[in-house]
C-alpha cells in the first residue's frame, strides 16, 4: 500500500504543514509496518499535483489490467466533482470510501456520483482494473484530520489521536498552532 502525500492540493486549503513535513510524518507514523510505503511521486512533480496525473503514472508503472483502488474518505469522496478530470479517475482505479461514523456518504450520494459503480462485494475490485466504488464501513476514529489539527490549535488534547514519533515531531516543529518544544528533535 502506498501512501502519497499531495504537494499542493489544488482543492483545498494548505492543511498547516508543508509537503515535505507531511510526508515525514507519514514516514514516522508507517516505520516498522510492513507493507506500507510512503510514496513521494506528488511531491517530485512540478506545479500543483492532480490524483489524475498520480494516476496515469500509477498506470503506466503497473500496467492497465493489474486492480489499482485509491482509498479516500468520505468527505473526499463527495468533493470529487471538483477534482481535475474527475471523471476519468474511474478508468484509472477503483475507489475505496473510508467512512467516519456520522459520516454524510449514503447510497443516494454515491450514485449520483459514480451511477452504476458502488459495489458490496470487496472482491470486486480484485476482478476489474478500475472503475468500482467500494464503502470501507469499518471502525475508524470518529475525528478527521482537520479536527485534529482544529484541537492542536485550541490547545486541547490531539496526542491519542496521532501515533507518538508524530506528536513528537508536531510538537519539534510547532506544526498547526502548537508551542514548539525547543528541546525536542525532530527524527
Amino acid at each position: 500500500m502506498r501512501l502519497m502525500p499531495a504537494a499542493d492540493p489544488p482543492h483545498r486549503a494548505a492543511p498547516g504543514a508543508d509537503a515535505q513535513q507531511r510526508a515525514h510524518m507519514l514516514d514516522l507514523a508507517v516505520a516498522g509496518e510492513a507493507g506500507l510505503l510512503v510514496d513521494r511521486r506528488e511531491l517530485q512533480r512540478e506545479g500543483r499535483s492532480y490524483t489524475v496525473e498520480t494516476l496515469r503514472e500509477a498506470r503506466r508503472e503497473f500496467g492497465l489490467e493489474r486492480p489499482l483502488a485509491l482509498l479516500v474518505g468520505a468527505d473526499s469522496f463527495l468533493d470529487l466533482p471538483q477534482w481535475r478530470e474527475w471523471q476519468a479517475l474511474f478508468g484509472l482505479a477503483h475507489f475505496v470510501v473510508a467512512e467516519r461514523p456520522g459520516s454524510p456518504l449514503d447510497e443516494g450520494r454515491v450514485e449520483a456520483i459514480a451511477p452504476g459503480r458502488e459495489t458490496t462485494d470487496p472482491a470486486d475490485l480484485g476482478r476489474a482494473p478500475a472503475g468500482r466504488v467500494y464503502r470501507l464501513k469499518q471502525p475508524l476514529h470518529a475525528e478527521s484530520a482537520s479536527q485534529v489539527r482544529q484541537l492542536i490549535a485550541d490547545g486541547r488534547p490531539w496526542d491519542e489521536f496521532v501515533p507518538a514519533p508524530v506528536a513528537a515531531y508536531i510538537r519539534a516543529c510547532g506544526l498547526y498552532g502548537v508551542v514548539a518544544d525547543r528541546g525536542a528533535t525532530t527524527a
